[in-house]
């Protein structure tokens, strides 16, 4: 048995990992979801004081709380500086990294650092005005009828406060730990490409590539099952 650890992207909660959970403990493992403050089913909380620190508390909590030891942790999108923070306080209890076609950070890095500068500028003026940024249109997710309508129901806005949050870890720990990258491909984020060519470049990851949109959770379920079970 294999402890999974969900985290979700920017805008979603811990609804979009409902597909995903029944397969794992049908499989015979333990799996989480959890939901970061501010966003999702926590959106009631949202707060101009909730940056990256406290999503990476927020799953530092639960590693704590249910004693988990090798677990495989798995942050989509945005996620991936999530658990990165995560892995950085809590190592001993993480057996695997799994970043859903999601931020791969170096040291130092905000999850505003892999994008273009019109989309840095973009998003800071959207916080600047409103605090928060208001979810996209999940098409660009590469969603389409009624996943798309039922993912556009749940998305809340994302906490300002984490899009400039630098990250500070230690780099050589992290690579000591096994990580595998899902590459959602078809179609591509544009604003992956970085993450995609990074972790090519470094060559000690394990690269499963899943021919669907960025949200594989919620379109292509199966094989994200299968990508997850085969590094256990």
């Amino acid at each position: 048995m294999t402890d999974f650890v969900l985290v979700p992207g920017a805008w979603h909660g811990a609804w979009c990992w409902n597909r995903v959970l029944p397969a794992l403990w049908q499989a015979g493992h333990r799996a989480f979801a959890v939901c970061l403050s501010g966003v999702g089913e926590r959106a009631h909380l949202r707060s101009p004081a909730i940056t990256l620190d406290t999503h990476v508390q927020d799953v530092v909590a639960l590693l704590d709380a249910e004693e988990l030891s090798g677990c495989v942790l798995v942050g989509h999108s945005y996620a991936g500086m999530v658990i990165t923070g995560a892995a950085e306080r809590r190592p001993e209890r993480i057996g695997r990294l799994v970043y859903l076609d999601a931020v791969v950070p170096r040291s130092g890095d905000a999850w505003s650092t892999g994008h273009t500068e019109a989309i840095r500028a973009e998003r800071r003026d959207r916080i600047s005005e409103l605090g928060w940024l208001p979810p996209p249109d999940p098409a660009v997710f590469g969603l389409a009828g009624a996943d798309r309508d039922w993912v556009a129901r749940r998305l809340t806005p994302q906490p300002g406060g984490v899009y400039d949050a630098p990250l500070a870890f230690d780099e050589a720990r992290w690579r000591g730990l096994p990580r595998t990258f899902i590459d959602c491909h078809a179609p591509a984020l544009a604003s992956m490409a970085v993450m995609r060519d990074r972790v090519r470049c470094q060559g000690d990851w394990t690269v499963v590539e899943i021919a669907t949109g960025h949200d594989a959770m919620i379109s292509a379920p199966e094989p994200l099952v299968a990508a997850l079970l085969a590094g256990v």
